[in-house]
């Protein structure tokens, strides 16, 4: 393979038009941004007497564990980055590094999407070199598995300093398990025809059951046993990476103590909801279950609150404005290896 630059073109998204051929309006691209300002300006306006009380001081006196909050959240993202190339490889597509890394945090620049879904944006970088829109959408969908079953995982730690919680935290373990076998094994190639053709299962169930089939299938290449394992892993350390921030940033605050389990199993639980309600990149649903469990371990509301946004500041939007440089970069010089 002989590399060198060569500009991508990247055309308009078409525009979805109804069954007359008249185009279908589309709500412009700012309202759920601005929806979010919205509930984010409500938010501050119903907590106003809380946030006079909160200090910045702590926080900025603490700038050294701030820094080390924020690498850790590069640690995720580079174990993640891995991941990702590793899936492309499996698939056919083995890329350089360099443009693989690009590629990847400009998803980053589309977080704010529910389910992460935006993200896909990256296909627009591989499509004109010939990786296929489904074998990008299979590994978004391997990536977003291995979260999905990760969050389980560390959510469950959140109850590890409870005896009584033993049997489950066994059970997720078990799950998490049963769910990466279930990937590698079932035999998806087959069972997609036979629910497709029986029409005696309602096309309420059909339609979304044959959906799932058919990543599953286009995804089989990634859920072979040796590769499942290492996605799994590589997903594990990286979240986990992000959950020891969260134990950073709680320790600058000496109101209460929260032990690393702890502080990671918070840290799935609320980014679990969060990408379950399906709301923007998690937005109000995330913090909102974070700061709760925080006031529920001995911190003070609005000390809790403050942790909150300094980890999401040091995870979600760091990864945001990571997002939108990488953008700038491969929209200015093109790195795309041309063989």
């Amino acid at each position: 393979m002989i590399c060198r630059k060569s500009k991508i073109q990247v055309t308009d998204p078409p525009i979805a038009v109804g069954a007359r051929g008249r185009p279908v309006p589309q709500l412009p691209r700012f309202i759920p941004y601005a929806a979010i300002l919205v509930f984010g300006a409500g938010c501050v306006v119903s907590l106003r007497h809380d946030l006079t009380l909160l200090s910045l001081e702590p926080l900025l006196r603490a700038w050294d564990v701030v820094l080390l909050a924020t690498s850790l959240s590069l640690l995720n993202y580079l174990l993640r980055i891995l991941r990702w190339r590793s899936y492309l490889r499996a698939l056919g597509h083995p890329l350089p590094h360099r443009f693989v890394v690009f590629t990847y945090l400009a998803g980053f620049a589309y977080t704010l999407s529910p389910g992460k879904v935006g993200e896909m944006v990256r296909a627009r970088y591989y499509l004109p070199l010939g990786v296929k829109l489904s074998d990008v959408a299979g590994a978004f969908f391997a990536e977003r598995l291995m979260d999905l079953i990760v969050m389980v995982v560390l959510a469950a730690l959140l109850f590890t300093a409870e005896a009584r919680y033993t049997h489950a935290i066994v059970v997720a373990a078990a799950l998490a398990a049963l769910a990466l076998a279930v990937a590698a094994f079932a035999p998806w190639t087959a069972l997609l025809p036979r629910v497709r053709n029986h029409e005696w299962i309602p096309a309420i169930l059909r339609t979304p059951t044959v959906a799932l089939l058919s990543a599953l299938d286009s995804t089989r290449p990634l859920l072979r046993p040796g590769i499942l394992a290492w996605g799994f892993a590589a997903g594990l350390a990286a979240w986990g990476f992000e959950g020891l921030g969260l134990r950073l940033l709680g320790g600058i605050y000496p109101a209460a103590h929260l032990d690393v389990s702890t502080a990671v199993g918070i840290y799935g639980v609320a980014v679990l909801v969060g990408g379950l309600s399906l709301l923007p990149g998690g937005l109000g649903s995330t913090e909102a279950v974070m700061t709760a469990l925080l006031a529920g371990h001995g911190y003070p509301l609005g000390t809790a609150l403050l942790v909150t946004l300094a980890c999401r500041l040091v995870t979600l939007w760091f990864a945001v404005c990571l997002g939108w440089m990488a953008v700038a970069i491969l929209g200015r010089q093109s790195m795309a290896p041309v063989t």
